[in-house]
């Protein structure tokens, strides 16, 4: 077992990394890039408990081992990333008083909470090595906290290490990715998730099989698929709406019926946690012992709300998200069949829906419908449409020309 076990179809990736780990190619600013479920964020923490490796320890740069780090001798040789020490432990658990992953639940990362990072990065580490910082939202940083991070990277800290994650290079400004060793990830292919899924979690080849197809490469989204029979039923629902969009009433219908589906799952998920939130809150100033709220309880009551207003809606978002690439996924699988184009497809479990699709209609037809739906996904992502009504628009879009079955 080590760190680099849970980089699923990275195998040049994690090569780089640990390289670097050993000391060959070493920077105090990394950029990991990928498209979502690629794991930037599983590769971050797994070259930051490389670095923090007990194992490693005794092994230095000039023959083969760790990173030096300034003021640590070492020597020897070890592979690092061992995965069973207490320093590779703790830095995946996340407990690791040297590493710190940040990230965030809202739709951006403000400038203060940069500014706190950056002033918490020019700290001596507690332990002998690198102290860490991973940022795994860098694509949502504000521009005010995009100049408060590139001075932090321009001159840091003699034994700090940044790790930034993004989709693409052109979410971070040239200024920053510039100062940054690029670390490029892919979407792995449905064996490497699905083998992963049977050794990781123990599924059945058959269950391991339909959420790597189903996930199309997304690990976390594999993950769930493979656990959770209610997830598999969302699913199942989302990606039947394509052939029953035969009529604007069923259309408008489907599109309502979509936009409740998925604010129901994100309030199941945000609804829990701000309760929990209000509670500590209401603990912390003492509201529920004394029967009285101090002066200082209104702004944080306040902030705290603003701060869960902005978490439901990007969990909203990136559930109507999830859900939108899961129709593109139909679409494709009719484009396929209809073309001959060989693999399996993503949607074997509906084939006959699929193959009713691709009947009535053409190839192109079903590339136009998926760029109405990448178009109604630029619109509430980017240009702030409520998702409902994107939804519709979208949704009116994909019905069948004439009303015709599909």
């Amino acid at each position: 077992m080590s760190v680099w076990d849970d980089l699923v179809g990275q195998h040049r990736a994690a090569e780089a990394l640990r390289e670097a780990a050993a000391g060959h190619g070493m920077s105090h600013a990394w950029l990991f890039t990928g498209p979502p479920g690629s794991g930037r964020s599983n590769a971050a923490v797994a070259f930051a408990a490389a670095l923090q490796c007990e194992r490693g320890r005794d092994s230095g740069p000039a023959d083969g081992g760790r990173a030096s780090v300034p003021g640590v001798e070492t020597s020897g040789s070890a592979e690092v990333g061992c995965g069973v020490c207490h320093a590779c432990h703790t830095v995946l658990a996340g407990s690791h008083a040297d590493v710190k992953r940040v990230s965030t639940e809202g739709l951006s990362l403000g400038v203060d909470f940069i500014r706190d990072l950056v002033r918490a990065s020019a700290l001596t580490p507690v332990g002998r090595g690198w102290q860490v910082i991973i940022v795994e939202d860098a694509d949502r940083l504000t521009e005010r906290a995009v100049n408060a991070l590139l001075k932090a990277i321009e001159e840091p800290a003699v034994r700090t290490v940044w790790m930034l994650c993004t989709p693409t290079v052109e979410d971070v400004l040239p200024t920053i990715r510039s100062r940054c060793r690029l670390v490029t990830l892919t979407t792995p292919s449905a064996a490497d998730v699905a083998a992963f899924l049977v050794r990781a979690d123990g599924v059945s080849d058959a269950l391991a099989s339909y959420a790597a197809r189903a996930s199309q490469g997304h690990i976390g989204r594999a993950r769930a698929l493979a656990r959770d029979e209610g997830t598999r039923n969302r699913r199942r629902e989302v990606v039947s709406i394509p052939v029953g969009l035969t009529s604007l009433g069923r259309s408008m219908k489907a599109a309502q019926r979509l936009a409740e589906v998925t604010k129901e799952e994100a309030d199941l998920v945000t609804g829990e946690l701000d309760a929990r939130e209000k509670v500590d809150l209401d603990s912390a100033y003492g509201v529920v012992e004394r029967g009285r709220r101090p002066r200082e309880y209104a702004p944080a009551l306040a902030h705290l709300l603003k701060e869960q207003k902005s978490r439901a809606k990007r969990r909203h978002l990136d559930v109507v998200d999830r859900s939108l690439m899961d129709l593109v996924s139909v679409y494709r699988d009719a484009v396929a069949l209809a073309t001959g184009a060989p693999g399996e497809l993503v949607n074997a479990e509906i084939r006959a829906d699929v193959e009713k699709i691709a009947a009535g209609s053409t190839p192109e037809l079903n590339l136009r419908r998926i760029g109405w739906i990448f178009e109604a996904r630029e619109q509430m992502l980017e240009f702030n449409v409520q998702p409902a009504l994107a939804l519709e628009s979208m949704m009116v879009a994909l019905q069948a020309p004439d009303g015709a079955s599909a």
